[in-house]
């Protein structure tokens, strides 16, 4: 599952959501993602490692918007739940007072790509795994 969420170079092969992704896990670097929202041609997302436990869980956030206008936080979690099983945990935060507004005009589209991306990892895992 690990080599899943990481194999970045693979991601436009499983992953309906984020077809590019490119990083190198360092704390504080880029994340660069090409995502596609419903509706909306493929926008180009750069965003910055915030904590990496190789094996166990990364996450990233996006440049905060002045004034707490917005900020987001993204985490990928797996956890061994014994030798042929593992669970996948995908959480997002988005807050600041830009945080209606987003959810409004973003909600249903992001909510959508994260639920497309999260049964993407789990076919791509269980193909691998049955390979």
């Amino acid at each position: 599952m690990w080599g899943v969420i990481t194999g970045f170079e693979r991601y436009g092969e499983w992953n309906p959501f984020v077809s590019e992704c490119r990083s190198t896990l360092e704390v504080g670097a880029p994340i660069d993602m090409v995502v596609h929202l419903t509706g909306s041609k493929p926008r180009r997302q750069r965003e910055f490692i915030t904590s990496h436990t190789p094996g166990e869980e990364f996450s990233y956030s996006m440049k905060p918007v002045p004034f707490g206008a917005l900020h987001s936080r993204r985490t990928h979690t797996v956890t061994a739940l014994g030798p042929d099983r593992t669970r996948y945990e995908s959480h997002f935060e988005l807050g600041g007072w830009l945080k209606p507004i987003v959810e409004l005009a973003l909600g249903k589209a992001l909510r959508r790509g994260f639920t497309g991306m999260t049964e993407g990892v789990a076919r791509q895992a269980e193909s691998l795994h049955a390979a």
